[in-house]
């Protein structure tokens, strides 16, 4: 089979202009790391059944006929629609497969074995081919569906996230696909270099329970080296103080006061003779350990004026400092609706604004050159038989 490069991935300058990638995966962590690979100019197929990706009716929100949620992370592909059960549809497939650079796939065990999987494999040995899997290969829960709530829950990220006396509360956004679907992301690329490096054919996992159990980075590594349980701080910081919002006299701010320097330049900005006076909070150890004193104190101080007041004195202090902000909020600060960052993408269902590639390649943020398809949209075209 010839694999014609869509329209859209030529001439793009882009550094993977000219790769080759099947998707067959599902819902979030696979088609994120696919979408990368799109967003970096290489043309994309993503093979569906013929029910489609159950991610398209996880709604609402809708924009027309598919969840907001599909549109989120399957811009920049082709469709097919293809029963792999079905002799002909597998043929096809697997000639896509013996002229494809990489795939992505996100099948069970059970699954991979039902479809036969590894006849596509073996139809094309040197291509990179990345796994995502609910956790690694031969271990007791590879085997068993996984979500980005269910990885969440028994990574122990739950377990760092809520307030101190109330129950482990899950991050507002998908943490664990998206983690998941950056160490995929890596694992591509990683794959195509080493093709052009002369190593094909390389299999990569990116397991959803160890991608999430690696967000913990510094709460895992203060568990591992010391064996203390890490334990919940609401949005305190285990390791540094003040870290975290205060209270002002109409809402929050937050601070990010990292060093011993910038807590002496805060405590030029507050000008509080008797925070200025307490030799006990000189160094962060021991701010971490009066950390509810040294708030205490500090919300006396912030509480006197309002959040907008506070900004505009710390905006000029040298203390890292931020508002905090709901999403529409968040998209309508100045570096966001100033900047490129937004771009008009185009649906089956007209035109919406969404993200681009948060990626800028020698200064320059990656075009948003094709959105969403709709359910094997391009399926007669790719097989013409």
């Amino acid at each position: 089979m010839v694999w014609e490069l869509s329209d859209s991935n030529v001439g793009s300058g882009l550094p993977l202009e000219g790769v080759r990638i099947l998707d067959f995966s599902r819902v979030l962590a696979g088609p994120l790391a696919a979408m990368i690979a799109g967003d970096l100019g290489a043309d994309v197929i993503k093979v569906e059944g013929p029910g489609g990706d159950p991610v398209r009716a996880l709604a609402p929100p809708y924009f027309g006929d598919d969840a907001t949620y599909y549109l989120a992370v399957n811009r920049h592909r082709r469709n097919v629609v293809a029963d792999l059960r079905n002799p002909a549809d597998f043929d096809r497939i697997e000639a896509l497969v013996r002229v494809a650079d990489a795939v992505v796939e996100n099948y069970l065990p059970a699954q991979y074995a039902a479809l036969d999987i590894d006849r596509l494999r073996r139809a094309n040995p040197d291509c990179v081919w990345v796994s995502v899997t609910a956790a690694s290969s031969g271990t007791d829960l590879a085997a068993l569906p996984s979500f980005d709530v269910l990885a969440q829950a028994r990574s122990g990220l739950m377990g760092v996230t809520g307030e101190a006396h109330g129950d482990p509360t899950k991050v507002g956004a998908p943490v664990a696909d998206v983690v998941t679907g950056l160490y995929g992301a890596i694992a591509l690329v990683t794959g195509l270099y080493a093709r052009v490096a002369g190593r094909p054919g390389r299999h990569f996992e990116a397991p959803l329970l160890e991608s999430t159990m690696s967000a913990l980075i510094n709460q895992a590594q203060g568990y591992l080296a010391t064996g203390v349980n890490p334990r919940r701080l609401g949005n305190d910081h285990p390791s540094i103080a003040p870290y975290g919002p205060v209270r002002t006299r109409d809402g929050l701010v937050m601070l990010a006061v990292g060093t011993d320097a910038q807590y002496a330049r805060l405590l030029v900005v507050l000008g509080d003779d008797e925070l200025s006076a307490t030799p006990d909070w000189v160094r962060n150890d021991q701010r971490v350990a009066g950390r509810d004193a040294l708030r205490a104190s500090l919300e006396r101080v912030f509480t006197t004026r309002s959040t907008g007041e506070w900004l505009g004195v710390l905006a000029v202090s040298g203390v890292p400092h931020a508002p905090i902000l709901d999403v529409a909020d968040a998209f309508d600060q100045a570096t966001i609706r100033q900047g490129d960052f937004v771009g008009q993408m185009d649906t089956p269902h007209g035109p919406v604004q969404s993200m681009r590639s948060p990626l800028r390649i020698d200064g320059v943020r990656p075009e948003l050159r094709s959105g969403p398809r709709r359910l094997g949209e391009d399926t007669v075209e790719l097989f013409a038989d």
